[in-house]
């Protein structure tokens, strides 16, 4: 079965979905990935998948722009004629769900946050519902991230319940993202914090640098790190000028850029990310599988990835002062302490955030539909 793997970033297909994807090869199907052409185009084409550029707008708000995004899958999908369609961030989504219902291919969505449009109610939030009611009113199968999403789409019925699901994210891979022997705190070196992501203000980085100011105030020994992509193109990017100017006040080290965070995060103490919220982040997936305590938000798709006060803590949204109480608790533990955290967090991640359940369940929806397709083929009536 050929099978279309759409989002709004060929980096996204390749950080999230390259697995799934070799997964899929692996079991006989022809994957094709649909997305802008970036800078990670070529590295899916060195992964044997082939990749298709379909331009998008991707932080923009043109119907004149999106209807021309719709208008190049709707002409991609007639061409190409997949037996099933996956989609992944909003636009792919939506506009990809729309142009699966009017062709009659069968979709599989993965709704991984509600995006800013849900942040405020407004005349922007209820476009969005109404633009997800009609992509995902005839899917296949809508996956979501944490069941308050769920919850919500079912509830301001934007999707059937009986088509919803909820996956652990899209997983971690747990030997790629193994502990490792990181350096020993019981030296009286600085407690280390990092929060890798990318640089938008609704994942908390102001919360995080003002929790990082008020601790260096109080004369707390730790360092205060981040990283991850500047100036993406989100509504809420943080610019390179905010960054600069943390780094010359001394709050925060700014590490940079990395397709591989796992060298940084074996040298951190604590992985921070206080998002505003999230489908599931993998940033927390990963450093919990790599058995690092970890700071969250205790908001929806954050929380769940922690167990509070036993893989690591939460805190409140939007919150710079109990951040700033969580990391005082950290910094002030005993090393033994923070292993044990780790530790709780990596038999967390193997009990339930196995990228290896999120394949599966993929596996068996597009096993599903590949047995109708042959029994379709052969008259039989399912």
């Amino acid at each position: 079965m050929k099978i279309l793997i759409a989002s709004n970033t060929a980096w996204y297909l390749w950080k999230f979905r390259l697995s799934l994807a070799q997964a899929l090869r692996a079991a006989g199907h022809e994957v094709v990935a649909v997305a802008p052409r970036d800078g990670y185009a070529p590295k899916l084409a060195e992964a044997g998948i082939r990749f298709v550029d379909v331009p998008m707008d991707n932080a923009g708000t043109s119907p004149a722009r999106d209807l021309l995004f719709l208008f190049r899958l709707l002409r991609l999908l007639r061409r190409e004629q997949p037996g099933v369609y996956l989609g992944y961030t909003i636009k792919p989504n939506v506009y990809g769900g729309m142009a699966c219902r009017w062709l009659g291919i069968p979709s599989i969505h993965n709704v991984s946050g509600l995006g800013t449009a849900f942040m405020k109610k407004g005349a922007l939030s209820r476009i969005a519902c109404l633009l997800y009611r009609t992509g995902l009113g005839r899917a296949t199968r809508v996956f979501f991230q944490n069941n308050e999403d769920r919850s919500e789409f079912v509830g301001l019925g934007l999707v059937p319940a009986t088509v919803t699901a909820v996956l652990p994210g899209s997983g971690v891979d747990l030997d790629r993202f193994a502990p490792r022997a990181g350096p020993s705190r019981e030296d009286p070196g600085p407690v280390r914090f990092i929060l890798f992501a990318r640089l938008i203000w609704d994942k908390g980085i102001g919360e995080y640098v003002a929790a990082a100011r008020q601790l260096q105030r109080e004369g707390l020994a730790a360092k205060f790190q981040l990283a991850g992509f500047l100036e993406v193109k989100n509504r809420t990017a943080v610019s390179r000028t905010d960054v600069d100017s943390w780094v010359r006040e001394g709050v925060v080290d700014y590490l940079g850029e990395t397709d591989d965070v796992r060298s940084w995060m074996a040298q951190a103490d604590c992985v921070v990310l206080p998002s505003y919220r999230e489908g599931t982040p993998r940033s927390l997936l990963e450093a919990a599988s790599m058995a690092k305590p970890v700071i969250a938000a205790d908001a929806p798709g954050c929380r769940n990835a922690v167990k509070d006060g036993v893989s690591g803590f939460l805190c409140r949204v939007r919150d710079a002062g109990d951040l700033a109480d969580k990391m005082r608790r950290m910094a002030n533990m005993a090393a033994e302490e923070r292993a044990a955290m780790g530790r709780a967090g990596r038999a967390k991640m193997e009990r339930e955030y196995d990228e290896r359940l999120v394949i599966g369940r993929y596996l068996d929806e597009i096993a599903k539909l590949a047995a109708e397709e042959i029994a379709m083929g052969n008259g039989e009536v399912l």
